[in-house]
């Protein structure tokens, strides 16, 4: 069937996905609830698939994203010709599910993704490319790792700073350091070929290391997050993905709590801005003058740091949309410059 078939001819799906387990809720309006499950497994994707297709309707289906438990099932429903599927922010479908139910069970979750698929404005999902998807998994995996060499390092000096520490202990952890160091090295190069072999991405990565404080290390991570993003989102739309927006919490004269960021979006891409932004705040005279701005204004320094990271992701949506590089005086134009 078409995918561009009426609304009235829908029916509209919500799958809550685990490891294990897919559990479908089928809404047809002024019909019965019809709910089933199905492994999550390559067998059970194009059975449920098949399922679906017997419903005699194009499907309208929604699922949270979930990482890795969801993305293959994504992956199936969007090559399927009877299907529409939107993936959906996980903290959005919450704060949807709080007006519709007071149990917490995949049955429960399931039919919400249902009542979202037919009562809100539904925006198709975007199937990335194969380069795009192994970027991603790969950017990820090598903050990990990162993350686990610090760790390791961070072991390494106790260690030695410890007189009582067995030389075996020292040897290992002194091994072990090395081979995550070579372990990162290999791993770089090989986001590096994955990029250059991929017209888009090789030119998004050299458009961002024009930023002040984006290295080669930190385009990858950022283009890991980015790409996936539809290309039709506004910058708004980009910060509040990436949970920098901020919240405010006022209500009357009796509650006035100061502002912070929603944390409702991408943790990767916030992580990945976050030494980008101090790199810029401390090095590049543009960004440097727009911190001490904030802080002459009373800000904490996290906070003015947040808006660097804030404004460094209005920079990147600027230099990617009209593929320019960096331009300190047109994106800063009113700010006086530090001089030594």
């Amino acid at each position: 069937m078409s995918k561009s078939s009426p609304t009235s001819d829908k029916v509209f799906c919500g799958i809550d996905v685990s490891a294990e387990t897919l559990a479908i809720a089928v809404l047809v309006p002024d019909q019965p609830w019809t709910e089933r499950e199905f492994p999550n497994t390559p067998t059970g994707h194009p059975a449920l698939i098949g399922w679906l297709a017997r419903l005699g309707a194009c499907a309208r289906v929604a699922l949270e994203s979930t990482g890795i438990y969801s993305m293959d099932l994504a992956l199936a429903l969007a090559a399927a010709k009877h299907i529409e599927v939107a993936v959906l922010n996980p903290k959005d479908v919450h704060r949807f599910a709080g007006t519709l139910r007071r149990s917490k069970t995949d049955s429960a979750d399931a039919r919400a993704l249902a009542e979202y698929s037919l009562r809100m404005p539904f925006t198709p999902w975007r199937v990335p490319s194969p380069a795009q998807l192994q970027l991603r998994s790969l950017s990820r995996y090598l903050h990990s790792l990162s993350e686990e060499r610090t760790r390791t390092k961070n072991r390494l000096h106790a260690a030695r700073s410890s007189s009582i520490t067995p030389p075996a202990v020292l040897d290992d952890l002194s091994r072990e350091l090395k081979r995550m160091t070579q372990r990162l090295l290999r791993l770089r190069r090989q986001a590096m070929l994955l990029v250059r072999a991929d017209a888009a991405l090789s030119q998004r990565h050299d458009l961002l290391t024009t930023i002040p404080g984006i290295g080669s290390i930190s385009a990858v991570q950022l283009l890991g997050e980015l790409t996936l993003l539809t290309p039709t989102m506004t910058v708004r739309q980009w910060v509040a993905h990436s949970g920098l927006d901020p919240a405010h919490q006022v209500s009357g004269t009796s509650i006035h709590r100061p502002s912070r960021i929603s944390r409702h979006g991408n943790r990767h891409l916030r992580r990945a801005l976050f030494m980008p932004a101090l790199v810029a705040a401390r090095h590049d005279p543009h960004f440097a003058a727009f911190y001490q701005n904030l802080l002459q204004r009373h800000k904490a320094k996290m906070q003015a740091l947040i808006a660097v990271a804030r404004k460094l992701l209005h920079t990147i949506y600027g230099v990617l949309k009209t593929s320019t590089p960096f331009q300190g005086a047109k994106l800063f134009p009113n700010i006086q410059l530090i001089t030594s």
